[in-house]
């Protein structure tokens, strides 16, 4: 009647959509900053005019890796 319950904590569900983990510099656009990612974790954040990049690279982190 009253059976265990068994929960497999560590398993790999197929159910729940897997994110990739972000590496590098991207472009947030809710805040209008660069931020750079490593392994998955926000690493640190500048203003556009803070960012060192010249602005050709800044325009093609906008469009290609905005998030």
């Amino acid at each position: 009647m009253n059976e265990p319950i068994q929960l497999d904590l560590f398993g790999d569900y197929e159910d729940q959509p897997k994110q990739p983990i972000l590496n590098g510099m991207y472009y947030e656009q809710s805040s209008d900053k660069f931020v750079s990612y490593v392994l998955g974790r926000r690493h640190f954040e500048v203003t556009p005019g803070q960012c060192l990049g010249d602005k050709e690279w800044k325009e093609r982190i906008k469009r290609e890796r905005a998030i």
